[in-house]
């Protein structure tokens, strides 16, 4: 019998970027004992790699501004497949959670009369991100961690859970090793909310760090939980192309939002080629008055470039396939040109995108205040994930909560840029909030001896596979490829199906991997046992994908090119079948309120 070290909570959070965060303060302040776990160390989750801003309808720079708009906005940008309530609910309570961070010490750029100043993105009608230069995420971490020092959270850095633990169809704790030394533990808790974040790494181009193995999805998904919308990733239309050593890498949205256009290898503007319908009358045709916008005219409408992440995407991939890409198989994102219109533009750049200077610079050798950059399309962020209840974030297991970018409906077929950054707080808040409500409600349940011993004998497995050993890296390679070639930015049935049929052979491949014997400090060990969650999340997507016969926000088909009246009504609900097989369910959308279906038609 093996020996565990065992911590118990009332809530314990799985994940420290801003949705843990900002539960575990929520949680740690009502009274309850919180316990906190990040697979990295403390302050380097992926939320500090968000740059752009946090969407919120402060109205600071155009008082036009209203949550209604930016609700609006929202199920406008996610195809109408969005929950409405998770929508509603987040524009409504964004601007009060912006303004907590900056009463917690959050240091934000200014209008000149010292109120939080918002800039421009894609597919919001007004200028809406609260913003600290290209560097809002780690601002929000940093303060989101000092706040939280106060707060009693006991924190576990470098832990990574394996399985979640049940009892009679709730969840009681959670089995875990540290990544140091490969030690076993055993946490007990009363309730768990899943701050996981997303599942990039299944991507070959990504610009996800190394955490996100879709961990959260996978453990929910094993502990029965729904997941829904599993079939929209958001690839991100610039991410770094060149040298190949940083390709994927982001770069912010919040280029565009200061004037950056995008041209082909023609040096023309090719996203005023394609102008979708529902935005004929808020984007610009000419090059004169998408400048006046991002200076701040209101009487002008949007630059092309500020179009939704999907559309602007296909356009690039059009671009490249079509024999007009830049060398290394992107297009060029230009903010130099706005010399044009600023006198001191190279400072101005520097001031307002301080790290993409950087990045480039000591990436690339590129000055991207003199020259334009390479850029093109990289997997970013995954739109469905775990289904939870709108108003407490739990999942359809009891005592399993679920926020950020693991949770799922709120951005439906696809997220707007910033709505991600105030997404963390707003359901961040209310999953704590709930979760402590559960605790405070319900006894701790019994930890079942015999279910943990059997999971942890499947975690020693990769040290002793003998003669078939396989290097868990090379799987985990060999997927990346595959999905990034036949469930990527556009799709086909053919293609779906022969990923099924390819995931089934590296699920028999994963039962293979293998790891040296010593556990101290050992990737390839933990490689291994990330495989299953990257192949649930990769079988989950690609079967998702295979069902939704149309092309929708951040998920197109070839075979399907236009949207569907039919698949308008639904969404896909991915879970485990009572065999052990992944089951898709089809549910129908609930009607909408119509107070706020009324708001949606007066914004159109």
């Amino acid at each position: 019998m093996r020996e565990f070290t065992t911590h118990e909570y009332d809530v314990l959070v799985i994940g420290a970027g801003g949705a843990g965060l900002r539960a575990a303060i929520e949680a740690a302040g009502s009274g309850v004992t919180c316990g906190l776990i990040c697979k990295s160390l403390l302050g380097k989750a992926h939320t500090v790699m968000a740059e752009g801003g946090m969407a919120a309808a402060l109205g600071n720079v155009d008082d036009r501004d209203s949550w209604s708009t930016h609700f609006a906005d929202t199920m406008r940008g996610g195809q109408y497949l969005n929950n409405w309530r998770m929508a509603e609910l987040h524009a409504k309570e964004a601007p009060a959670r912006v303004n907590e961070l900056e009463a917690w010490g959050a240091v934000m750029d200014r209008t000149k009369d010292g109120k939080i100043l918002q800039r421009n993105f894609g597919g919001h009608k007004y200028a809406r991100l609260a913003h600290v230069g290209d560097r809002t995420g780690l601002e929000m971490i940093r303060t989101l961690q000092d706040h939280g020092i106060h707060q009693g959270i006991k924190v576990h850095m470098e832990v990574t859970v394996v399985e979640l633990l049940m009892e009679g169809g709730r969840v009681v704790g959670a089995f875990a090793y540290e990544r140091e030394h490969g030690r076993f533990i055993v946490f007990k808790a009363k309730s768990i909310v899943m701050a996981t974040g997303g599942i990039g790494r299944a991507f070959k181009i990504t610009s996800n760090s190394w955490e996100y193995t879709g961990d959260g999805q996978s453990l929910a998904y094993e502990a029965g939980a729904d997941l829904i919308d599993m079939e929209f990733i958001q690839f991100h239309p610039t991410g770094m192309v060149w040298p190949p050593s940083v390709r994927g890498i982001l770069v912010t949205e919040g280029v565009r939002g200061e004037g950056g256009i995008l041209t082909n290898s023609e040096g023309r503007r090719f996203m005023f080629d394609d102008i979708p319908d529902a935005y004929t009358s808020s984007t610009s045709d000419n090059e004169e008055e998408g400048w006046r916008y991002v200076t701040g005219d209101k009487s002008a409408r949007r630059p092309p470039e500020l179009l939704t992440r999907d559309h602007v995407a296909r356009c690039i991939v059009r671009e490249v396939k079509e024999g007009r890409g830049s060398p290394h198989g992107g297009v060029f994102l230009d903010i130099a040109w706005i010399k044009e219109h600023i006198k001191d533009s190279e400072t101005h750049i520097k001031k307002k995108l301080p790290s993409m200077y950087h990045q480039f610079k000591e990436l690339a050798g590129i000055d991207i205040t003199k020259e334009p950059m390479e850029i093109g399309p990289t997997t970013h962020y995954v739109m469905g994930g775990i289904r939870v209840d709108a108003e407490t974030q739990m999942s359809t297991v009891p005592g399993l909560f679920a926020a950020g970018e693991c949770a799922a409906g709120l951005h439906g077929a696809n997220r707007l840029g910033g709505n991600s950054l105030s997404d963390l707080v707003v359901f961040g808040k209310r999953a704590g909030e709930y979760a402590t409500k559960y605790a405070k409600e319900n006894a701790a349940g019994q930890i079942n001896n015999d279910q943990v011993q059997k999971i942890a004998a499947w975690a020693e497995a990769p040290f002793d596979r003998g003669d078939k050993a396989e290097n868990p890296f090379t799987i985990q390679s060999d997927l990346q490829v595959m999905m990034q070639d036949k469930v990527g930015i556009v799709r086909e049935e053919k293609e779906l199906n022969e990923a099924l049929a390819e995931l089934e052979k590296y699920k028999a491949r994963a039962e293979h991997a293998s790891a040296d014997v010593n556990r101290d400090y050992n990737p390839g060990w933990h490689t291994a046992l990330d495989l299953k969650n990257l192949l649930t999340v990769s079988e989950a997507t690609a079967k998702s994908a295979l069902l939704r016969k149309e092309s929708r926000g951040a998920h197109t088909r070839l075979d399907h090119p236009d949207k569907s009246e039919e698949e308008a009504k639904v969404n896909n609900v991915v879970r485990k079948g009572p065999d052990g097989s992944m089951q898709i369910e089809r549910i129908a959308i609930p009607t909408i309120r119509e107070d706020l279906a009324q708001i949606i038609e007066e914004n159109k």
